[in-house]
Protein backbone atom coordinates (compact mmCIF):
# COMPACT_ATOMS: atom_id res chain seq x y z
CA UNK A 1 0.00 0.00 0.00
CA UNK A 2 1.32 3.46 -1.09
CA UNK A 3 0.12 6.87 -2.25
CA UNK A 4 2.43 7.46 -6.15
CA UNK A 5 2.69 11.49 -6.84
CA UNK A 6 2.50 12.13 -10.66
CA UNK A 7 2.32 14.81 -13.16
CA UNK A 8 0.46 15.13 -15.99
CA UNK A 9 0.68 18.38 -18.10
CA UNK A 10 1.90 20.05 -15.14
CA UNK A 11 -0.84 18.86 -13.33
CA UNK A 12 0.18 17.17 -9.66
CA UNK A 13 -1.57 14.88 -8.04
CA UNK A 14 -1.61 12.05 -6.12
CA UNK A 15 -3.33 8.48 -6.27
CA UNK A 16 -3.19 5.09 -3.91
CA UNK A 17 -2.06 1.95 -5.07
CA UNK A 18 -4.75 0.26 -3.28
CA UNK A 19 -8.33 1.57 -5.27
CA UNK A 20 -8.55 -0.07 -8.12
CA UNK A 21 -11.26 2.74 -9.62
CA UNK A 22 -9.26 5.74 -11.33
CA UNK A 23 -9.34 8.43 -8.45
CA UNK A 24 -6.83 11.39 -7.41
CA UNK A 25 -5.87 13.85 -4.82
CA UNK A 26 -4.84 17.31 -6.16
CA UNK A 27 -2.16 19.23 -5.25
CA UNK A 28 -1.61 23.59 -5.46
CA UNK A 29 0.05 22.13 -8.56
CA UNK A 30 -1.40 23.10 -12.26
CA UNK A 31 -3.43 25.26 -12.70
CA UNK A 32 -3.85 29.16 -13.81
CA UNK A 33 -4.78 30.95 -10.82
CA UNK A 34 -2.35 33.33 -9.71
CA UNK A 35 -1.68 35.48 -6.51
CA UNK A 36 -2.04 33.57 -2.65
CA UNK A 37 -4.30 31.37 -5.02
CA UNK A 38 -1.51 30.06 -7.00
CA UNK A 39 -1.81 27.30 -8.79
CA UNK A 40 -4.52 24.96 -8.68
CA UNK A 41 -7.41 26.01 -6.89
CA UNK A 42 -10.68 24.44 -6.83
CA UNK A 43 -12.99 26.47 -5.01
CA UNK A 44 -14.96 29.80 -4.92
CA UNK A 45 -15.49 32.15 -2.00
CA UNK A 46 -11.77 33.03 -1.86
CA UNK A 47 -11.00 35.58 -3.94
CA UNK A 48 -10.22 33.62 -7.44
CA UNK A 49 -11.69 34.78 -11.03
CA UNK A 50 -14.35 31.99 -11.96
CA UNK A 51 -12.49 31.58 -15.10
CA UNK A 52 -9.48 30.55 -13.26
CA UNK A 53 -11.20 27.68 -11.12
CA UNK A 54 -13.29 26.67 -14.61
CA UNK A 55 -10.02 25.96 -16.01
CA UNK A 56 -8.83 24.53 -13.31
CA UNK A 57 -11.58 21.68 -12.51
CA UNK A 58 -11.95 21.16 -16.43
CA UNK A 59 -8.25 20.39 -16.24
CA UNK A 60 -8.96 17.72 -12.90
CA UNK A 61 -11.82 16.67 -14.90
CA UNK A 62 -10.08 15.37 -17.87
CA UNK A 63 -7.67 13.31 -16.00
CA UNK A 64 -11.13 10.97 -14.68
CA UNK A 65 -11.99 11.65 -18.44
CA UNK A 66 -15.25 13.77 -17.62
CA UNK A 67 -15.85 17.18 -18.98
CA UNK A 68 -16.15 20.35 -16.41
CA UNK A 69 -19.76 19.84 -16.60
CA UNK A 70 -20.14 16.02 -15.89
CA UNK A 71 -19.24 15.92 -12.70
CA UNK A 72 -20.83 15.07 -8.60
CA UNK A 73 -19.53 17.45 -6.34
CA UNK A 74 -20.30 18.10 -2.68
CA UNK A 75 -21.79 21.38 -1.23
CA UNK A 76 -19.99 20.71 2.26
CA UNK A 77 -21.48 22.20 5.61
CA UNK A 78 -19.02 20.10 8.27
CA UNK A 79 -22.31 17.41 8.63
CA UNK A 80 -22.46 13.82 8.36
CA UNK A 81 -24.85 13.54 4.75
CA UNK A 82 -23.90 11.25 2.54
CA UNK A 83 -25.98 11.57 -1.06
CA UNK A 84 -26.43 8.94 -3.57
CA UNK A 85 -25.75 10.20 -6.88
CA UNK A 86 -26.68 9.31 -10.51
CA UNK A 87 -26.52 11.08 -13.98
CA UNK A 88 -29.09 13.32 -12.43
CA UNK A 89 -26.50 14.97 -10.84
CA UNK A 90 -24.07 15.76 -12.94
CA UNK A 91 -22.99 19.41 -11.88
CA UNK A 92 -22.76 22.50 -14.08
CA UNK A 93 -19.12 23.99 -12.53
CA UNK A 94 -19.84 26.95 -10.73
CA UNK A 95 -23.42 26.83 -10.35
CA UNK A 96 -25.34 26.75 -7.07
CA UNK A 97 -25.53 22.74 -5.83
CA UNK A 98 -29.08 22.01 -4.97
CA UNK A 99 -27.93 20.23 -1.95
CA UNK A 100 -26.30 19.83 0.94
CA UNK A 101 -23.86 16.87 1.67
CA UNK A 102 -20.14 16.37 2.87
CA UNK A 103 -20.06 12.90 0.89
CA UNK A 104 -21.27 11.01 -2.13
CA UNK A 105 -21.92 7.66 -2.96
CA UNK A 106 -22.48 6.59 -6.60
CA UNK A 107 -23.07 2.88 -8.83
CA UNK A 108 -23.31 5.32 -11.84
CA UNK A 109 -19.97 4.17 -14.12
CA UNK A 110 -18.35 7.80 -15.78
CA UNK A 111 -19.45 10.05 -13.00
CA UNK A 112 -16.50 11.39 -11.12
CA UNK A 113 -17.58 12.44 -7.66
CA UNK A 114 -15.85 15.18 -6.06
CA UNK A 115 -15.00 16.54 -2.13
CA UNK A 116 -13.38 19.51 -1.22
CA UNK A 117 -10.36 20.22 1.47
CA UNK A 118 -7.53 22.27 2.86
CA UNK A 119 -6.98 20.43 6.18
CA UNK A 120 -9.62 17.82 6.59
CA UNK A 121 -9.77 14.74 5.61
CA UNK A 122 -10.39 13.43 2.41
CA UNK A 123 -11.43 9.45 1.92
CA UNK A 124 -12.01 8.10 -1.04
CA UNK A 125 -13.91 4.78 -1.09
CA UNK A 126 -14.78 1.69 -3.92
CA UNK A 127 -15.65 -2.13 -3.88
CA UNK A 128 -13.25 -4.04 -5.15
CA UNK A 129 -15.41 -5.37 -7.85
CA UNK A 130 -16.50 -1.37 -9.23
CA UNK A 131 -19.63 -2.18 -7.71
CA UNK A 132 -19.55 1.70 -5.90
CA UNK A 133 -17.71 4.24 -5.04
CA UNK A 134 -18.08 7.06 -2.76
CA UNK A 135 -15.87 10.13 -1.87
CA UNK A 136 -15.82 12.06 1.60
CA UNK A 137 -15.28 14.99 3.58
CA UNK A 138 -14.33 13.98 6.76
CA UNK A 139 -13.88 16.96 8.96
CA UNK A 140 -13.85 16.52 12.62
CA UNK A 141 -17.08 17.72 12.96
CA UNK A 142 -18.54 15.10 10.06
CA UNK A 143 -16.35 12.62 11.50
CA UNK A 144 -17.58 12.20 15.06
CA UNK A 145 -20.94 12.73 13.40
CA UNK A 146 -19.92 9.19 12.03
CA UNK A 147 -20.35 10.05 8.43
CA UNK A 148 -18.07 6.79 7.46
CA UNK A 149 -21.23 5.21 9.44
CA UNK A 150 -23.28 6.86 6.75
CA UNK A 151 -20.96 6.59 3.71
CA UNK A 152 -20.98 2.18 4.56
CA UNK A 153 -24.70 2.60 4.94
CA UNK A 154 -25.24 3.99 1.63
CA UNK A 155 -22.56 1.59 -0.14
CA UNK A 156 -24.21 -1.16 1.04
CA UNK A 157 -27.65 0.03 -0.24
CA UNK A 158 -26.04 0.09 -3.30
CA UNK A 159 -24.95 -3.55 -2.45
CA UNK A 160 -21.22 -2.90 -1.80
CA UNK A 161 -20.65 -5.26 1.64
CA UNK A 162 -17.65 -4.01 4.06
CA UNK A 163 -15.45 -5.87 4.01
CA UNK A 164 -15.54 -5.62 -0.08
CA UNK A 165 -14.71 -2.14 0.35
CA UNK A 166 -11.02 -0.45 -0.40
CA UNK A 167 -10.03 3.00 1.47
CA UNK A 168 -7.93 5.63 0.60
CA UNK A 169 -7.64 8.08 3.36
CA UNK A 170 -5.71 11.58 1.26
CA UNK A 171 -3.50 13.94 2.62
CA UNK A 172 -4.52 15.95 5.59
CA UNK A 173 -3.57 17.73 8.63
CA UNK A 174 -1.44 15.33 10.57
CA UNK A 175 -1.28 14.52 14.69
CA UNK A 176 1.92 16.88 14.70
CA UNK A 177 -0.25 20.15 14.02
CA UNK A 178 -3.80 19.70 14.51
CA UNK A 179 -3.68 21.49 17.49
CA UNK A 180 -7.24 21.13 19.60
CA UNK A 181 -9.26 21.87 22.97
CA UNK A 182 -10.57 19.49 24.94
CA UNK A 183 -13.65 19.02 22.91
CA UNK A 184 -12.43 17.47 19.91
CA UNK A 185 -10.73 14.03 21.44
CA UNK A 186 -13.71 14.34 23.79
CA UNK A 187 -16.06 14.17 21.25
CA UNK A 188 -13.85 11.40 18.92
CA UNK A 189 -13.48 9.36 22.27
CA UNK A 190 -17.41 9.22 22.14
CA UNK A 191 -17.51 8.13 18.71
CA UNK A 192 -15.14 5.78 18.79
CA UNK A 193 -16.42 4.08 21.97
CA UNK A 194 -13.40 4.90 23.69
CA UNK A 195 -10.72 3.02 21.02
CA UNK A 196 -8.31 5.94 20.90
CA UNK A 197 -4.61 4.12 21.45
CA UNK A 198 -2.15 6.68 19.49
CA UNK A 199 -4.90 9.09 18.39
CA UNK A 200 -3.79 11.54 21.32
CA UNK A 201 -0.81 13.40 22.54
CA UNK A 202 -1.30 15.78 25.65
CA UNK A 203 0.54 18.74 25.75
CA UNK A 204 1.70 20.59 28.81
CA UNK A 205 -0.12 23.35 27.92
CA UNK A 206 -3.31 21.66 28.23
CA UNK A 207 -3.59 21.29 24.08
CA UNK A 208 -4.37 18.09 22.79
CA UNK A 209 -2.72 16.68 19.43
CA UNK A 210 -5.34 14.87 17.51
CA UNK A 211 -4.85 12.36 14.56
CA UNK A 212 -7.71 12.40 12.67
CA UNK A 213 -6.65 10.52 9.61
CA UNK A 214 -6.04 7.38 12.06
CA UNK A 215 -9.34 8.36 13.89
CA UNK A 216 -11.06 7.76 10.45
CA UNK A 217 -8.98 4.40 9.64
CA UNK A 218 -10.06 3.20 13.20
CA UNK A 219 -13.90 3.78 11.85
CA UNK A 220 -13.65 2.25 8.76
CA UNK A 221 -11.98 -0.69 10.68
CA UNK A 222 -14.59 -0.96 13.27
CA UNK A 223 -17.56 -1.04 10.30
CA UNK A 224 -16.17 -4.28 8.71
CA UNK A 225 -13.50 -2.73 6.58
CA UNK A 226 -10.37 -4.62 7.16
CA UNK A 227 -6.99 -3.03 8.00
CA UNK A 228 -5.31 -4.02 5.04
CA UNK A 229 -7.58 -2.68 2.37
CA UNK A 230 -7.12 0.72 4.05
CA UNK A 231 -4.37 3.30 3.06
CA UNK A 232 -3.12 6.03 4.88
CA UNK A 233 -1.24 9.15 3.29
CA UNK A 234 1.58 9.92 5.83
CA UNK A 235 1.53 13.46 4.11
CA UNK A 236 0.47 16.61 6.62
CA UNK A 237 -1.14 19.57 4.33
CA UNK A 238 0.06 22.16 7.36
CA UNK A 239 3.47 20.71 6.98
CA UNK A 240 3.41 20.60 3.09
CA UNK A 241 1.88 24.05 3.09
CA UNK A 242 4.21 24.65 -0.13
CA UNK A 243 2.42 21.53 -2.04
CA UNK A 244 -1.18 21.35 -0.51
CA UNK A 245 -3.73 24.26 0.82
CA UNK A 246 -3.28 24.39 4.28
CA UNK A 247 -6.33 26.60 6.17
CA UNK A 248 -4.61 26.97 9.60
CA UNK A 249 -1.19 27.83 7.83
CA UNK A 250 -2.38 30.26 5.78
CA UNK A 251 -5.45 31.73 8.65
CA UNK A 252 -8.04 31.06 5.79
CA UNK A 253 -6.13 32.88 2.60
CA UNK A 254 -6.27 29.71 0.95
CA UNK A 255 -7.60 27.90 -1.93
CA UNK A 256 -8.93 24.14 -1.61
CA UNK A 257 -7.49 20.83 -3.32
CA UNK A 258 -9.80 17.87 -4.32
CA UNK A 259 -9.95 14.35 -3.77
CA UNK A 260 -12.14 12.54 -6.70
CA UNK A 261 -13.05 9.29 -7.83
CA UNK A 262 -15.30 7.77 -11.09
CA UNK A 263 -16.32 4.04 -11.51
Amino acid sequence: MSFIEHNENGLVYMSSTLIPARHLFTTRHGGVSTGYLSSLNLISGHGDEPENIKENFRRVAALLGAGVDECAVTKQVHKNVVRLVDERDRHVCLSTVPYEADGLATATKGLPLFCFTADCVPVLLCEKSGKAAAAVHCGWRSSVGDILGEALRQLQSLGAAPEELCAAIGPAIGRCCFETDDDVPEAITAWLKGDTAGLFVRRPDGKTLVDLRAANARRLQQLGVPAGQIDISEECTYCSHDKYWSHRYTHGQRGGQAAAIVL
